[in-house]
This record gives structure tokens, C-alpha cells and sequence, in this order.
């Protein structure tokens, strides 16, 4: 019975080392095209700024027995915060939050300006019509303009409340870039948030650093508040409501006094208390009212959540591209990996087979 043998292809280092010193120049050729081919990449690669925002935001968490819990998983690496909240939106999700298209829309008429001052527009414009892009990208995006003109006379068409509903393909690509171009990372032991954007223009990013950490406390501050303001809307029209019930039971009951000064007869006396007791009445419900509309306003304040920015947004000095002399050295390397792959095919004896 004959067993199955497997062989392995080994590389004879010292023969092939010999081969790569007898053709050297053509090596030295090859590493020096794909030198000079990287060089062109390397300087067609547009920059490439980010500017980083950091956030410490208040959580609203239980308190007692609850937080000792919260403190005990974080000491062992794991979040409790996200469980003890009484809020649907902690800052685990925030992330998520700002990757959401009804966040993403509010960024569409945002007004940058560049660096240079030679560009003010939206970030929607900006991005669709002020951005560089590498050379071998054009054919594609020649091709790409073939469709994109009744796209464009579409979105002009459509109203503010349908955009993001109905969004076209060119709306949906620059969603798509401005997705991209937002990182937001969240620490789950100190929940700081770290919003960092990037941008081709150090003023662009650092501007849209800042929109966004606005944008996300707004939008926060609404959903936390929410509920208190509505109630706080509710118990105003009670209040108006109280009020004008309590002065028109004054007026009632002054006018009666007024014209019936001076008269003692009994069913005087007794309409006199009876508009009386409906003033006193009036009073203690626009007394209670407005009691209740200081604590409503109260609640508001205390539900609107406070934010630390422990690192405000700043104009990036350096681009944080990968350094030219990388995609040099990388398309050196290439270069010189496809000629040693040529020189194996040419020559097969280098490979020595083995059982």
C-alpha cells in the first residue's frame, strides 16, 4: 500500500541571493519605477486635517445602593451606568447617535469657511463641490456625473420635512462622506466623549468639531428636558388660566361691594360672602398654580444636562496623512517583491522541493 507523501517547496536563500546580486540593475530599475510611482501617489493623496473635541457629560444614574453596584462593575471592567440610568440615551450610544441620519441632516447647512478664506458655503456644498481628489479617481467620477443632474434638480424640489425621508443618491453619498469623516469614541469607565472630524481644510474640521459637540448637546438637552417643558407649557396655561378665573371673581366681587354700599339687607350680605368665598376660592387655586409653575421651572433647570469640554476644538497644525516616506518605502518594497517573484518564475530551480 503505497501512503501519500506530501512535499514542501523551499526557497534556496544563497542561490537566490546570488541571482538578485547578478541582476541588480534590473532590480534597482524596478525598485526605482515603483519608488517613483509611490513618490506620484504619495503628493496625489489630498491632506487630510482632524480636529478632536472631549466631553464629559453629566449622567443622571441612581443613587445608593445602585451606584455602589455601578462602582463595583466599573472596578472590574465592566458599565453598569447604562443599566442604572432612568435615560433611553446614555453616552454608550452617543456614538450611534451621531451616526444617525436625523443627526447627520443638521449638518448639511452648517457654514464652514477655508483656511485660505477663498471658500464660505455649507458643508453640503463644500464637500459636494470643493473637495480634491486623487487622479485615478476621475474616470469614475466622470462617469458618475452622467447621472447625478436629475438627482440635483431633485433634492431642489423637496421640502425641508422630506429630506430626511427622501433623500437622493447624491444626498445619500455626502451622508455617507460626512458618516465617514465623524469618529466618536466613548470611555466606558469615565465617559468622556472624544468627537474627532476630519476634513482637507484645518478650519473645516475644526469647525465641524465644534457643530457637532453643539449639535449633540442640543440634542441631548431636548431629549432630557422634554417631558419637563411640556409639563412646564401644561402648568403655564393653568396658570393663565387660574389667573383670569382669580380677577374676574375680584372685579365680580368689588363691583358687587361698590354698588351695594351701605345697603344691610340680609340677601346682600349673603351674595357679598358668597362672591367672597368664590374670590377666596380663585385665590387659593392661582396661589397653588403658581407655586407649582416655579417648581416646573425648577425641574427644567434641573433636568438640562451640564457638559464639561475638557478639550475644546482647535485648528490641526499638521495633516495626519501617512508620511510620504511610508508609501515610498511601501512601493519600494512592492517593486522589489514582484522582481524576486519574477525571478522565481524564471528561474525554478531556486525552489527545491523536500518530503
Amino acid at each position: 500500500m503505497n501512503s501519500k507523501t506530501t512535499r514542501k517547496i523551499n526557497i534556496d536563500i544563497f542561490q537566490l541571493a546570488t541571482t538578485i546580486w547578478k541582476d541588480w540593475k534590473k532590480t534597482s530599475l524596478w525598485c526605482i519605477t515603483f519608488g517613483v510611482f509611490g513618490v506620484i501617489v504619495a503628493f496625489s493623496i489630498p491632506r487630510i486635517y482632524k480636529s478632536n473635541v472631549l466631553l464629559a457629560p453629566e449622567t443622571s444614574s441612581t443613587s445608593g445602593i445602585l451606584s455602589s453596584v455601578s462602582s463595583l462593575a466599573s472596578m472590574v471592567g465592566l458599565d453598569a451606568n447604562a443599566k442604572l440610568t432612568t435615560d433611553a440615551i446614555y453616552p454608550e450610544i452617543y456614538p450611534d447617535l451621531i451616526k444617525s441620519t436625523d443627526f447627520l441632516i443638521r449638518l448639511f447647512d452648517i457654514q464652514v469657511a477655508t483656511l485660505d478664506g477663498k471658500t464660505k458655503t455649507s458643508y453640503y456644498d463644500y464637500l459636494l463641490k470643493h473637495q480634491k481628489h486623487t487622479w485615478w479617481s476621475y474616470p469614475l467620477r466622470a462617469l458618475a456625473k452622467l447621472f447625478k443632474k436629475e438627482e440635483q434638480k431633485k433634492r431642489k424640489t423637496q421640502t425641508d420635512d422630506e429630506k430626511p425621508y427622501l433623500l437622493s443618491k447624491t444626498e445619500f453619498g455626502i451622508l455617507k462622506k460626512i458618516e465617514n469623516n465623524i469618529e466618536c469614541n466613548v470611555d466606558k469607565k469615565t465617559d468622556v466623549i472624544s468627537i474627532t472630524i476630519k476634513s482637507q481644510d484645518p478650519l473645516v474640521s475644526a469647525t465641524m468639531a465644534d457643530s457637532v459637540k453643539e449639535n449633540l448637546q442640543s440634542f441631548i438637552t431636548k431629549y432630557r428636558t422634554q417631558k419637563a417643558k411640556n409639563d412646564l407649557a401644561f402648568i403655564e396655561k393653568l396658570f393663565k388660566e387660574s389667573k383670569e378665573q382669580y380677577n374676574k371673581a375680584r372685579q365680580q366681587y368689588a363691583s358687587f361691594c361698590d354698588a351695594n354700599a351701605g345697603v344691610i339687607l340680609q340677601s346682600v350680605k349673603s351674595r357679598q360672602e358668597e362672591l367672597e368665598n368664590e374670590m377666596q376660592l380663585q385665590y387659593n387655586i392661582y396661589s397653588q398654580v403658581a407655586q407649582q409653575l416655579q417648581m416646573a421651572k425648577a425641574k427644567v433647570q434641573e433636568r438640562t444636562p451640564a457638559f464639561t469640554v475638557v478639550q475644546s476644538a482647535t485648528v490641526p497644525v499638521k495633516h495626519s496623512n501617512v508620511p510620504k516616506i511610508f508609501i515610498l518605502a511601501f512601493f519600494v518594497i512592492l517593486g522589489f517583491v514582484i522582481r524576486i517573484c519574477i525571478l522565481l518564475y524564471k528561474n525554478p530551480y531556486l525552489l527545491v522541493c523536500s518530503k
